[in-house]
């Protein structure tokens, strides 16, 4: 079942502007591995558990999976063939909004190989480019 929040203050939002980079959630914090996206847009909630699944399915149950994003911005859709005005409509999904830079994904307990192969595959499901990374050691 997709992710969505249990409550919100307000059942519908305006679009807004993404601009910049990630100034948080652009390292590797839960895990050993990291899944970066270099793109900027919206990640619907489905396209968040395509890409739980998939990782889910290539591990095996190994190791621990990490989601770092959450959709909790209602995106609206009028009907087709629908007049203009007669108000907003109503939710249609629930989208995370994604900047360059954000980690999407972690993996911990699993060899490094491993990660690669499975980051890829959820790469495929993912609306933009992402790229791997590890965590930096202090």
């Amino acid at each position: 079942m997709p992710l969505m929040p249990k409550r919100v203050k307000f059942r519908k939002q305006q679009r807004g502007v993404l601009k910049g980079n990630a100034q948080r959630g652009n390292f590797v914090a839960y895990g050993e591995y990291g899944l970066q996206c270099t793109g900027m847009g919206w990640m619907t909630a489905r396209q968040i558990e395509a890409g739980r699944i998939a990782a889910r399915q290539f591990l095996s149950r190994e190791g621990k999976l990490y989601i770092r994003v959450f959709p909790d911005k209602p995106i609206s859709k009028k009907p087709l063939e629908t007049r203009m005005g007669k108000g907003k409509a109503e939710p249609e999904y629930w989208a995370a909004r994604v900047k360059p830079g954000t980690i999407i994904y972690e993996v911990a307990g699993v060899p490094r190989e491993l990660a690669v192969q499975a980051f890829t595959r959820v790469a495929h499901k993912m609306p933009f480019k992402c790229r791997f990374i590890e965590r930096r050691h202090a």
